[in-house]
């Protein structure tokens, strides 16, 4: 049934019902200079970005890590976006959204808000725990986004992660098993929507299964119809028919066993369309097969796996007619001058319709879901900040949130492999561990960690896989009583590893990411070869245990990296003290592997 709203839906004119079926990011904005050299963030509205929201009619906005600095400017900027909408001839709310999944996705700042482990930690509790911290994590991270006046969030991601390779997915999966990803999904939408957050299923049909990142290329996913209907979309069925949620985000995936019709793209090339872009898998399948009614939001359309082979206006006429509601990012404003595109891109959609390129009927209809949507979550443009700020400072990043993120931190803790009863480790005062870390803020991070809770001082040294002396870490490992080896996979973003401090005080020794795993390869056999007491840590997708562990004693998987505090050279991350109250045998490892490790 479609959304049932208790207010009187406007009747809105060809030019703002398409406005509200564009969501806008500003997630830089300079007066002067090319867009592509912008690199100011925004984080409050100027009069020119202020005015295109109410000329437009604007229907949404999504907000990035630039846009969200603290808890009084997110408030304010919000406060200005919704002022801005009420300046509009329809004077509707703005859908202020953000990707906020927690684990490796996580918009607001991490010494703020709070972030929690992600989603394949949640898969990696679900034996003990049922789907409890699945609830509980929709449940806060809504508390916190509704206490910013952010409304919308683009999670969860029920992708089924299958492929070992999945460079986006991985641990943003709740795990390989459809029943276990629909469940776990379906606590976490009825966790934002009973918490007044708007939740987006993603990435309609499915992204489990991909080793190609749509951020910057095309994929293609080559299952059987059936393997597809068991696998891929099983979630969203099951989802949808148990609890709807307020919108489903497609993909920009090709899958020819559900739609092999083609495009010509901007080259002249014929090519696959892409799900957002296929008719067939979102108004045939989607629609009219799985019986959605909700909101459908396109994946960003500046990906490289849209915006290579289609100009903005031709990817935005094509979405739309494909039967989605709203196109995400159409368009990149970073100044003044690009607000001109944005003008144009309304006329070409109007002209589209009167043409007939686009159905009118079908605008209109799509364009109801929209407000209506709006209306069942009573969103509105009045914001009184002053209270809002009171109740943010209140809620968010609370010792009750941060409770349950420790909790989840330590139950998702998998101990794979543990022999000669190395677990826990039995430590004296003045002992040596050696500790081998992606980058040197890790190697930190469990360093303080374990010395907070260890009851001797304990001497540390660290190899930073960004950049080590291969002699001295030799002697490192040479003297040390216990090797504590830690690997993320698939290789960190720029963004993730966040600073160049291991390659500054000799570049001589800096290390690809292609020469990463061989560095730790090469430093774990030395261990191994002095029969060091070793421990490896899997610390993302934990499908890398297959490659590391005959080199330790002892394997855990955190499936975590995060580091929610860097100042004053004291790092913490909650997995990273998880990691240590297990190593040291202060709590047990009772997470289970949602994921199969094959050698």
């Amino acid at each position: 049934m479609p959304l049932q709203s208790s207010i009187a839906q406007p009747a809105l004119t060809l030019e703002q019902q398409l406005g509200q079926k564009l969501l806008l990011d500003f997630r830089y904005f300079c007066h002067q200079g090319a867009s592509k050299q912008c690199r100011t963030p925004m984080t409050q509205l100027p009069n020119e970005l202020a005015n295109a929201i109410s000329k437009y009619n604007i229907g949404g906005v999504i907000l990035f890590s630039e846009n969200t600095q603290s808890i009084e400017q997110i408030i304010t900027l919000n406060q200005q976006l919704q002022h801005a909408a009420s300046k509009s001839s329809s004077a509707l709310p703005l859908f202020i959204s953000v990707d906020q999944e927690g684990g490796r996705v996580a918009r607001l700042p991490r010494d703020v808000a709070t972030s929690f482990t992600g989603n394949m930690s949640i898969g990696a509790t679900f034996e003990k725990h049922d789907n409890y911290f699945a609830a509980q994590t929709a449940k806060v991270m809504a508390t916190e986004l509704s206490a910013l006046g952010i409304n919308v969030n683009y999670a969860p991601s029920i992708d089924v992660n299958m492929n070992p390779d999945n460079p986006v997915i991985n641990v943003r999966s709740f795990g390989e098993d459809p029943k276990r990803v629909a469940t776990l999904g379906a606590a976490q939408v009825a966790g934002f929507e009973n918490n007044g957050i708007i939740s987006s299923l993603k990435h309609f049909p499915g992204h489990g299964d991909t080793n190609v990142d749509s951020h910057t290329g095309l994929p293609r996913v080559n299952h059987s119809k059936e393997v597809i209907y068991q696998q891929d979309l099983a979630p969203f069925k099951q989802i949808i028919a148990t609890q709807s949620p307020g919108m489903i985000m497609t993909a920009h995936i090709q899958y020819p066993a559900l739609d092999s019709s083609t495009f010509t793209s901007v080259d002249g090339k014929s090519m696959i369309k892409p799900a957002t872009m296929s008719r067939k898998i979102i108004t045939d399948i989607l629609r009219h097969e799985l019986n959605y009614n909700g909101v459908v939001v396109s994946d960003a359309l500046d990906m490289a796996g849209i915006s290579h082979f289609f100009n903005p206006t031709q990817a935005v006429i094509n979405t739309f007619a494909a039967g989605v509601d709203i196109a995400l990012m159409p368009i990149e404003i970073r100044s003044i001058d690009d607000l001109t595109k944005l003008d144009q891109l309304i006329t070409d959609l109007v002209t589209a319709v009167k043409t007939k390129q686009l159905n009118q009927q079908e605008i209109t209809e799509s364009a109801q879901r929209i407000t209506a949507l709006k209306s069942k979550f009573k969103l509105n443009t009045s914001f009184n900040a002053i209270n809002a700020l009171v109740n943010a400072k209140h809620v968010i990043g609370s010792k009750a949130h941060r409770n349950i993120e420790a909790q989840l931190a330590v139950e998702a803790i998998t101990q794979v492999k543990n022999t000669h009863n190395t677990l826990p480790l039995t430590l004296k005062a003045g002992q040596h561990i050696h500790i081998i870390m992606p980058d040197t803020r890790k190697c930190m991070a469990l360093q303080q960690a374990l010395q907070s809770i260890s009851k001797h001082t304990l001497n540390y040294t660290c190899s930073s896989l960004q950049g080590f002396d291969p002699q001295q870490a030799h002697t490192d490992i040479n003297k040390a009583d216990v090797v504590i080896a830690g690997n993320a996979t698939p290789n960190q973003s720029a963004v993730e590893i966040g600073g160049m401090d291991d390659l500054k005080n000799d570049p001589q020794f800096a290390l690809s990411n292609a020469q990463q795993p061989k560095a730790l390869e090469s430093l774990l056999k030395v261990a191994k070869k002095q029969n060091k007491n070793t421990v490896f840590i899997s610390l993302r997708a934990p499908y890398d245990i297959a490659e590391f562990s005959d080199y330790a004693h002892a394997v855990l998987a955190s499936y975590a990296y995060n580091i929610d505090h860097d100042k004053n050279d004291i790092v913490t991350g909650p997995a990273f003290t998880a990691l240590a109250h297990v190593l040291l045998g202060k709590l047990r490892a009772n997470g289970t592997l949602p994921v199969t490790i094959k050698k």
